[in-house]
């Protein structure tokens, strides 16, 4: 039965024409013509008449049609972005840098969540690009087959974001993630770890480190006695199951390497509850210097990637690209650093 109609409400026949350009300029005093190129190309226009068409807009409810505009400046203003996840920081910061460098240039930015799935990815980026973005953003180097294709095909500027390749699709802005494996081997091996195991996510770039790392440990005779992989999104339990899961297998290692300060809490958690002294009989090692890194009990030895400026410097290229400018280069490094904490110490 449908439920009766709210008499309160205003029927299609009450409810008010939609708001055109022609009334905001009716009654900001201006021509259509002004108040058009107030929305769509404000570098032609005074900043006192842009503020009397913008504050006429509001009060009027009026939302501009940014499709319209974009047939003279053949730009959509839009820039979109594909994220494996946003439930931690690690992405967070990035699509926030991006967001505000974006939005200071007139830019908006579109999200989505591919959930770490290249096949997603490829669907999305198919509907994203039917809306004829001004740049893409995609996470990582590894893509779906078809992704590359379409990309090249359009000819849309693209920032590779988060890795480095000698071939970018157009642009890459991030860091080696072999060189953060082999780094953080040396880095415990020189503190005198010999035994290791590892929490990594089942993630493209995070398998990479941990290879990397095994490989760099290898060359110096070290052979890691466990691997546990976690299914993303990676939260805090599954590193709690992680090292419950390598020391119920009888490992006992020296050392944790995790893909993650998510994973790496959870196994410090994990760890003080089962009555294992950190860093005195465990050290434990994260990645990305997540803001609660610095105030765990002992805080996380990790390694920091400046997440932040991986999107502020990949807006920055998408914008040289669509005004015509030549970015700094289609290789970007932003390089990363060590952060030695309490959970890592010399041993011996």
């Amino acid at each position: 039965m449908m439920a009766p109609a709210d008499d309160s409400l205003p029927t299609n026949e009450e409810r008010p024409k939609s708001i055109t350009l022609k009334d905001v300029a009716r009654l900001a005093g201006l021509s259509p013509i002004t108040v058009s190129r107030a929305l769509h190309n404000p570098k032609l226009v005074k900043p006192d008449t842009i503020a009397r068409v913008k504050e006429a807009a509001a009060a009027m409810g009026y939302i501009p049609n940014m499709l319209a505009g974009s047939l003279t400046t053949k730009r959509s203003q839009l820039i979109a972005a594909i994220v494996p996840q946003l439930s931690n920081s690690m992405f967070a910061e990035t699509v926030q840098g991006l967001n505000d460098e974006l939005s200071a240039h007139g830019y908006q930015l579109l999200l989505s969540v591919s959930n770490y799935s290249h096949q997603k990815e490829e669907d999305l980026l198919t509907a994203i690009l039917s809306r004829q973005p001004d740049g893409i953003v995609l996470t990582g180097i590894h893509h779906h087959p078809g992704v590359r294709k379409k990309l090249l095909a359009t000819g849309v500027p693209v920032v590779e974001a988060w890795d480095l390749t000698p071939s970018p699709i157009d642009i890459a802005i991030g860091f080696s993630q072999e060189r953060v494996g082999e780094k953080v081997a040396q880095y415990l091996l020189n503190k005198g770890y010999k035994r290791f195991a590892s929490i990594c996510a089942r993630d493209e770039r995070a398998n990479r480190r941990r290879l990397a790392l095994e490989a760099e440990l290898q060359q110096h005779g070290v052979v890691p006695v466990a691997t546990h992989m976690a299914t993303p999104p990676t939260v805090m339990n599954l590193g709690r199951e992680g090292l419950r899961a390598i020391l119920a297998e009888g490992h006992a290692p020296d050392v944790v390497v995790c893909s993650s300060d998510v994973l790496a809490q959870g196994a410090l958690i994990e760890a003080q509850a089962q009555g294992i002294a950190v860093p005195e009989t465990l050290g434990i090692m994260g990645f990305g210097d997540f803001d609660f890194a610095a105030y765990t009990h002992p805080p996380i030895s990790s390694v920091h990637v400046d997440k932040r400026a991986i999107g502020v410097q990949a807006a920055r290229a998408l914008i040289a690209k669509i005004e015509g400018r030549a970015p700094v280069g289609n290789v970007v490094d932003v390089g990363f650093q060590l952060v030695e904490r309490a959970t890592t110490h010399t041993v011996g």
